[in-house]
């Protein structure tokens, strides 16, 4: 045997596997306590918007709002990240989203409904949106240097389950149970949640990054992280295509609150079981997903990711009967989770280590920037449908974002299919 043979077998023997390196350990359930604790939030700050404010327009800015950060802060996010220790990046992030999740604990314990009170949650979720631009782009920069590149997609999935099953499966129901006994429950839960994640990766033990190379200034970082992307022409492509379903899917989401009350009659909790029906599709997908990707291209995955979606708005736009549309959306939530796992895997593994937090980040800015608008556009797509010279009903007012993103998605979908190529 080689020298370099030996070394290629004695590495693949002494490589731990993935639950035996502590690092990633702490990372993981700082990642759970941190994503329970956004599941909480996402459904308290919609059902608290709708308590202060009936109009869906303030309701989709307080959802923009929190999205806005995507698009202004993203780039200059990703030379942050690229300068400055990842473990200390996540930990300030975290610790600003506990002071806003008090904040907003304060505003709903004594707020009173008024287009004021809406306007400063907005200003309290631009902040968190800022906070929370600054940490997911750290954190997916993080993770290789927290496992080996080949464990990648194993440590993805483990990452995108705990969101799944403690964000979306475990916290909306568990946020809807909350608001029965008070609105304020939620904000102080996540509050506490994030001092324990905060406690979690301060005690994990990385070295310090070497700067080999003097930084660049912030212009010079900026434009190197956008060029690289730009030329890259199939990663350009994606992150165009994300982009597009993000305005359509962040819309989606921050109208599905009134979808849910005006067409489906729910309450709070129901409301919070509905959310969970993305989450069961997308945690079985964290479970099984990367024993799928070992057999199929990430191109494969992505586009199964966005024909979900577009079949899943469909459905809703259709009002097809509640046990097709639940089919449907625990479909949407297993497709995109593959989706999510194949893409981020693919950046990751593609993209030099000294680019990656710009690159990342200027990737995110076109694909999750116009998330924002999104939110906006379909927000007031009902207020516009409810309130014209001839306003359509209110069930008929909120189908109208679900057939506008299903349009959108099919399009989309087939421009991929037929010019999305991945190295």
């Amino acid at each position: 045997m080689t020298k370099a043979r030996f070394a290629c077998s004695h590495a693949a023997m002494t490589q731990i596997s993935l639950w035996q390196n502590r690092n990633f350990r702490l990372m993981f359930a700082s990642s759970a306590a941190t994503n329970l604790g956004d599941g909480l939030i996402a459904v308290a700050v919609a059902w608290l918007a709708t308590l202060l404010t009936d109009d869906p327009f303030l309701i989709g800015l307080v959802a923009t709002a929190r999205h806005l950060p995507w698009f202004l802060f993203a780039l200059p996010a990703g030379v942050i990240t690229d300068r400055v220790d990842h473990r200390r990046l996540i930990i300030g992030a975290d610790c600003v989203r506990i002071v806003i999740s008090l904040a907003l604990l304060t505003l709903a314990l004594m707020a009173n409904p008024g287009t004021g009170p809406v306007l400063l949650m907005a200003a309290l979720s631009f902040v968190l949106g800022s906070a929370e631009v600054l940490r997911d782009n750290t954190a997916q920069t993080f993770t290789p240097s927290v496992v080996e590149k080949s464990q990648l997609e194993q440590a993805n999935g483990a990452m995108w389950s705990t969101e799944q099953l403690a964000g979306q499966f475990i916290g909306p129901p568990l946020a809807g149970l909350l608001i029965g006994l008070s609105i304020a429950l939620p904000f102080g839960i996540q509050a506490g949640l994030l001092a324990v994640a905060v406690v979690l990766t301060i005690s994990m033990n990385i070295p310090k990054r070497e700067q080999t190379t003097p930084h660049l200034p912030m212009l010079a970082a900026l434009k190197e992280g956008m060029l690289w992307l730009w030329r890259d022409i199939p990663l350009r492509r994606l992150a165009f295509i994300l982009g597009g379903f993000n305005f359509i899917g962040y819309g989606f989401a921050a109208v599905l609150v009134l979808y849910s009350q005006r067409v489906l009659g729910l309450d709070a909790f129901g409301f919070g079981i509905f959310l969970t029906l993305a989450a069961c599709g997308g945690l079985a997908a964290t479970l099984i997903g990367p024993r799928i990707l070992r057999h199929i291209r990430p191109r494969s995955a992505i586009l199964l990711g966005m024909l979900g979606f577009t079949v899943a708005a469909l459905a809703l736009a259709l009002q097809a009967p509640l046990w097709l549309i639940a089919i449907f959306m625990v479909l949407d939530g297993f497709s995109g989770m593959l989706w999510n796992i194949a893409q981020v895997s693919y950046r990751q593994r593609h993209i030099p280590a000294p680019l990656l937090g710009r690159v990342n980040s200027a990737f995110r800015f076109i694909g999750t920037g116009p998330a924002a608008f999104g939110a906006f556009t379909f927000g007031w797509l009902i207020s516009w449908a409810g309130s014209g010279a001839e306003p359509w009903g209110t069930a008929q007012a909120v189908l109208l974002p679900y057939w506008v993103a299903a349009a959108i998605g099919g399009g989309l979908t087939l421009y991929a299919a037929a010019r999305l190529q991945l190295r």
